[in-house]
């Protein structure tokens, strides 16, 4: 039953996202005011350039400390190597990568262009989706 369970219908698509060229310091603000370990960077034309998360960021204290700088540009400290998920990927697809990869959460692209993220918390929503439509047919 999971397997037709697909990403678009548990995705969120309502997103924070950065460019490369904000300054890291308002986007660790952001994170924190939206309660969220990460977030997409994306160009211009929506197309996604890396990934910015709260371990990402501890860099940016490192860096304080070594050179004296506290902030920078988001591309300085950002993982611009993303493992992204598609539109139409299952869940169940999407469960097997959360279980092989410590990521918590993977961006949603079609045509390498993002429209969303699905997290953990998603996945287990889908879940809970079948398991209410087993016990109440």
């Amino acid at each position: 039953m999971l397997h037709s369970l697909l990403v678009k219908d548990y995705m969120e698509a309502s997103l924070v996202t950065f460019k490369p060229d904000q300054e890291v310091l308002d986007a660790i603000r952001l994170l924190l005011e939206n309660n969220i370990s990460g977030a997409p960077v994306i160009d211009q034309l929506g197309n996604m350039c890396g990934m910015l998360s709260e371990k990402d960021c501890l860099r940016v204290a490192l860096n304080c400390s070594y050179h004296g700088e506290l902030g920078g540009k988001i591309s300085e400290f950002m993982s611009p190597n993303v493992v992204t998920v598609d539109i139409d990927d299952s869940v169940l697809e999407v469960a097997k990568l959360f279980l092989e990869n410590p990521f918590k959460c993977y961006p949603v692209v079609t045509d390498n262009r993002l429209v969303g993220m699905i997290t953990r918390h998603d996945v287990l929503r889908a879940i809970e989706h079948v398991s209410q439509e087993q016990t109440y047919p």
